[in-house]
């Protein structure tokens, strides 16, 4: 009789041990190096993106913090670029508005970066199972005459990686602007693009496509209105021989009404634009803006990202997801 028991009290201790073993082990997947610059999640020994949070000391100009670059594939080609030649002032993926406008005068220039400043005041990171998020405190600062300064905006922003398959990785971008002063208004161009708002700056291989649900969209010079999300495919990573993709899912909830996209073949970024040319109000709630990236393999099949979609917009409208 002693001896069943202490059989099942070994049986018992192991399987105690193999769980927290598994946690353990699921929690060590992913790994981070933190510098002055910013802080780099790795994944099992591959490196997934680098998060700024200091301006970079190569460049003067058009500097800005609280942005991803580099963003690597599964293969850990770099996809993203930071402050290319055709337009500076685009890095790896980034949020930015044109308009900032407070009492129904623009202030700021929020995409070039004239008179605004993003000061980051707080990063950390915490490792789940399976998924590790990195959640900063950025605040927006206007640059007044005397190059003195107020603070507008609080940004709070969390960034996680989930465990990626031999497929595809997951990585969720929730973006909350809180205003700081009454009357403040964000807008995208005041021009017909009306760009603003979530970007990618991708490399922009030759053999670059648009897919969104079952077409292959077409890039115009204004924003098309196209599926719930959209898949970008080509040779990302430089190699002409390696075809990755990155897929856009924006989340439901987000503010706008008919999925507006601006897709650029060449020397310019990819946006999912909010509010477009006309300015809108932060409110008193400010604004909650919500992403999910699907860096994916070239053998991911669109039925396969259609499932996936369908996965992450059930999931929120469960009350899954944070």
């Amino acid at each position: 009789m002693c001896s069943i028991r202490y059989l099942l009290l070994i049986i018992i201790f192991q399987n105690i041990f193999s769980v927290i073993l598994c946690d353990t082990l699921s929690a060590q997947r992913f790994s981070t190096v933190k510098t002055r610059e910013g802080i780099e999640i790795s994944e099992n020994g591959k490196k997934v993106l680098f998060y700024r949070q200091q301006p970079d000391p190569l460049h003067d100009k058009y500097n800005r913090t609280g942005y991803v670059h580099p963003l690597y594939n599964l293969k850990g080609e770099i996809i993203t670029e930071d402050f290319p030649v055709d337009h500076p002032y685009h890095h790896g993926i980034f949020w930015a508005w044109h308009q900032v406008i407070l009492n129904n005068k623009q202030i700021a220039e929020g995409w070039t970066g004239d008179n605004i400043d993003w000061q980051n005041i707080s990063v950390k990171t915490k490792k789940e199972k399976n998924k590790i998020t990195l959640q900063s405190v950025v605040l927006w600062k206007w640059i007044q005459p005397g190059n003195t300064s107020k603070n507008i905006i609080t940004e709070n922003t969390s960034i996680t990686v989930n465990g990626s398959t031999d497929k595809y990785r997951a990585i969720d971008f929730d973006i909350y602007l809180s205003p700081l002063l009454d009357s403040l208004k964000i807008g995208g161009a005041d021009d017909i693009k009306g760009y603003g708002g979530f970007c990618l700056r991708l490399h922009l291989p030759a053999d670059m496509k648009f897919i969104s649900a079952d077409s292959v969209v077409t890039p115009t010079e204004v924003a098309v209105t196209a599926g719930p999300w959209m898949d970008i495919i080509g040779s990302l990573g430089g190699d002409s021989l390696s075809k990755s993709g990155v897929a856009i899912f924006p989340d439901p909830s987000n503010p706008g009404t008919k999925q507006q996209w601006i897709l650029r073949n060449q020397t310019s970024m990819q946006n999912v634009p909010y509010p477009g040319r006309m300015p809108m109000s932060l409110g008193k709630a400010g604004w909650r803006l919500r992403y999910r990236v699907i860096v994916h393999t070239d053998n991911l099949t669109n039925d396969e990202l259609k499932k996936l979609y369908v996965e992450y917009t059930n999931k929120r409208g469960k009350g899954q997801m944070n």
